[in-house]
């Protein structure tokens, strides 16, 4: 029916006669989204993989005199450090050594340089710090010139990629469909509290824990509540070795839980006591973290009747067997205890419906969940964490193959008949690490750190877009909350409460990314 006649119908015969309202897409909005599939995976700032995209805050917009890194006293540092204990992961071959990272210029470089350390995507490099006050401390405030000062592995925090689409297939992705690059992680520091942002916008907590086996795990830190007390035996200068720190421990000086603690139930990476209840993890030892009770999403999610999942690659593999638990360089599937958040929460616990229902296992190399889809039996919203070594975390894994996994995934989805109202959000839970130029906007005690990649990937994205709206992890929440009507999470009212105080504008919550009327 030709458009102008139907405006010029009364309404109530639109209504009548179903027609639409004036503007013909007036009724095409968020609701046509039917699955949310959420895929996370790890330890990647933006600028050390999309540095180079086209359209992109990237490295071309960064000075010489920006990316200069100091010295923990403030000066300039001559060179790079070293990449202590060398640029690939021990065992690798060919190796990078320590002795061949010497006298780098205080500069980005990109590790797969040909002319350079020519060190592929699928090559596994070290591990770096990606700690809690470690982050805050290489952000200096927003200025991000201390990642070299406050890193265990020296000059390797300036490394990335010169990527391109024919390495890299998720970029590839990202130039047909949406790519953020004002993503920030939802908290400073690493894997294990990122994973409770994207799913709670909440930091754990230890109640009691001075009082507790945990208390030498209270961290020392100075009065500006940021920075780590450092050792009296801790170098003086990057150049001459890694910090040391009177106590960098895994809670804060007010309980809460910021680096890595293991999960109350199993899969933990804490054994079960012996003859004791084996579905839990010892509370006897200090990383055991107790039973979380905050708000999460899937709380709200299923107080209003939508259907959700957590798809753990490896879940099942690692609940009948601990060697399916590694943290080898290249070992497979190298599941990852504390990359799964919601199993931390007691009404999640071993032996509830809840459970039963909602931690699913995704199967060893996502198998079962690739299934799911192809079956077209995926909830409404889902999260998948692949395994271990698919995950692109530095240190025991790379980042081609994690790529390729992630890359296969969108393509079942795509290829499924749920592809024409799903939106996919992938993105990385934090940076690993690696320096990125871009200065978060100041929040609240807990982030948001450093820019990390992020794809908004779905019919309704803009295509071929970079999307320079402000977001972080809690925006896939939001994106969420929206979309569903579910009442707001306390963190994320804190978050912008914490954001507009100090004159940064709220977090986004992904929809202009999409466009509904395509």
């Amino acid at each position: 029916m030709n458009k102008k006649l139907v405006c010029a119908v009364p309404m109530a015969a639109i209504v009548a006669f179903g027609l639409y309202a004036c503007g013909g897409d007036d009724h095409k909005d968020i609701n046509q989204v039917q699955h949310v599939v959420v895929i996370y995976a790890e330890n990647r700032s933006f600028d050390n993989l999309y540095g180079s995209f086209p359209g992109a805050n990237g490295l071309q917009n960064v000075t010489a005199a920006a990316a200069q890194q100091l010295d923990r006293d403030g000066s300039v540092l001559a060179t790079l450090p070293k990449v202590w204990g060398g640029l690939t992961a021990t065992g690798v071959t060919p190796a990078i050594t320590e002795a061949q990272t010497v006298n780098l210029p205080n500069a980005p470089f990109a590790i797969d340089d040909p002319k350079g350390f020519n060190t592929a995507l699928n090559v596994t490099t070290r591990d770096l710090y990606h700690r809690f006050y470690e982050n805050q401390m290489q952000i200096d405030g927003g200025k991000n010139d201390k990642f070299a000062a406050w890193a265990d592995s020296g000059g390797l925090v300036m490394g990335h990629y010169g990527t391109t689409p024919d390495k890299l297939p998720l970029y590839k992705i990202a130039q047909q469909y949406t790519l953020a690059d004002n993503f920030f992680m939802g908290a400073f520091g690493g894997s294990f509290l990122n994973h409770q942002w994207l799913i709670c916008a909440c930091t754990p907590i230890y109640p009691n824990a001075d009082k507790s086996v945990a208390k030498g795990s209270i961290s020392s830190v100075n009065a500006d509540g940021v920075t780590l007390t450092t050792a009296s035996n801790s170098p003086v200068s990057a150049l001459t070795g890694a910090p040391k720190y009177v106590n960098s421990g895994n809670l804060t000086p007010d309980f809460y839980a910021v680096n890595t603690m293991q999960p109350p139930y199993q899969p933990s990476g804490n054994l079960p006591v012996t003859g004791g209840d084996q579905t839990l993890a010892d509370p006897s030892q200090a990383t055991t973290l107790p039973p979380q009770t905050q708000q999460h999403i899937g709380d709200l999610l299923s107080a209003a009747g939508v259907s959700w999942a957590w798809y753990g690659g490896a879940w099942g593999a690692a609940l009948a067997s601990r060697t399916a638990i590694t943290y080898g360089v290249n070992a497979i599937p190298n599941f990852q205890t504390h990359h799964q958040p919601f199993n931390y929460f007691a009404d999640l616990a071993p032996g509830t419906a809840a459970r039963a229902d909602h931690l699913r296992d995704g199967g060893v190399n996502g198998a079962a969940f690739i299934a799911a889809i192809d079956q077209g039996t995926l909830p409404a919203v889902s999260f998948y964490k692949p395994q271990g070594n698919l995950n692109e975390h530095a240190g025991y894994t790379d980042v081609a193959s994690g790529d390729q996994h992630i890359a296969d995934v969108i393509t079942h989805i795509q290829n499924s008949p749920m592809w024409k109202d799903t939106v996919i959000v992938v993105t990385y839970d934090e940076n690993g690490g690696f320096w990125d130029h871009v200065a978060p906007p100041k929040g609240d005690r807990f982030g948001p750190g450093s820019r990390i990649p992020a794809l908004i990937i779905s019919p309704y994205s803009k295509k071929g877009f970079v999307d320079h709206t402000q977001y972080d992890t809690t925006s896939i929440l939001r994106f969420i909350t929206k979309r569903y009507s579910l009442p707001t999470l306390p963190g994320l009212a804190s978050r912008d409460a914490g954001l507009v105080a100090n004159g940064n504008a709220k977090m986004g919550d992904l929809t202009n990314a999409l466009d509904f009327s395509q």
